[in-house]
């Protein structure tokens, strides 16, 4: 059963792989020893830079359309264990870092500096906490699942103009609302 279960697993992550940068899944049902605390509330200067860039890059959107909805509003990261909604953010910031940087090689790249820095740094911060849990533990099922899914096929299956609309229209749910849940820890209702 155990040789099962590796090669379920190594299947999963080779496949995972291709994408780009995918969270390590290290569950665990307390999250100690991590401080994602100070990102309860960004800066106003912060969220002043995010949206100068988001209204700039949202003007250059042209013809764009979309399959299915990436991030859909009913989504709530509080509807997940603990342990999942850092490894949800994780993967939901490592799109949105692929698809703001290609907009930012592109020419928007003075306007995406600051932005794309500071979401580096908190997708720093995050892996350093998922990659302290111990490995021991459920594997993501579920919503957990579905969402990371969702999220890998979407690089694939979307056009770029459908990842660029679907990141922007989301950033300030990833900052206000999904990035507050996983600093609040177990208060995130």
């Amino acid at each position: 059963m155990a040789t099962v279960w590796v090669l379920v697993l190594v299947t999963a992550e080779l496949c995972l792989a291709r994408a780009g940068p995918v969270p390590t899944f290290k569950p665990t049902t307390t999250w100690k020893g991590c401080d994602m605390g100070r990102f309860k509330s960004l800066s106003p200067r912060e969220l002043e830079a995010f949206k100068k860039a988001k209204d700039a890059l949202e003007n250059s959107l042209k013809n764009w359309s979309c399959g299915s909805r990436l991030f859909p509003k009913n989504r709530e990261l509080s509807q997940l264990q603990m342990w999942e909604r850092p490894v949800a953010l994780e993967a939901e910031l490592a799109l949105t870092l692929k698809v703001l940087e290609t907009m930012a090689d592109r020419s928007h790249g003075g306007i995406l500096d600051q932005p794309l820095h500071m979401l580096r740094h908190i997708r720093s911060e995050l892996q350093a906490c998922v990659e302290a849990q111990p490995t021991a533990g459920p594997q993501p099922r579920g919503l957990l699942h579905h969402w990371l899914h969702r999220l890998h096929e979407a690089s694939k299956k979307e056009s770029q103009g459908c990842l660029e609309a679907s990141v922007l229209f989301n950033l300030f749910r990833l900052l206000k609302k999904d990035l507050e849940c996983v600093a609040s820890g177990d208060l995130c209702v």
